[in-house]
């Protein structure tokens, strides 16, 4: 964190906690509901997450410009 700009530091903390929930959320499936670990399913939920949270109002979110370009399958 010390080499994010001051400036950004809402958005990655934003970003850091979105994508530890996703990956706590995909665990208990994974535990709970016998669904199997996958990586793109992780990433394909922090995907749709980050339009969420853009669309709900993180403003420092939306700033950092994250361009995800990869396709989940």
């Amino acid at each position: 964190m010390k080499k994010v700009r001051k400036e950004q530091k809402k958005g990655v903390n934003s970003l850091i906690i979105l994508t530890a929930w996703s990956i706590w959320k995909h665990r208990n499936a994974c535990v709970f509901e016998e669904v199997n670990p996958s990586v793109n399913t992780i990433m394909g939920a922090i995907k749709n997450e980050l339009g969420v949270w853009c669309l709900a109002g993180a403003r420092k979110l939306r700033e950092l410009n994250l361009v995800i370009t990869s396709p989940v399958p």
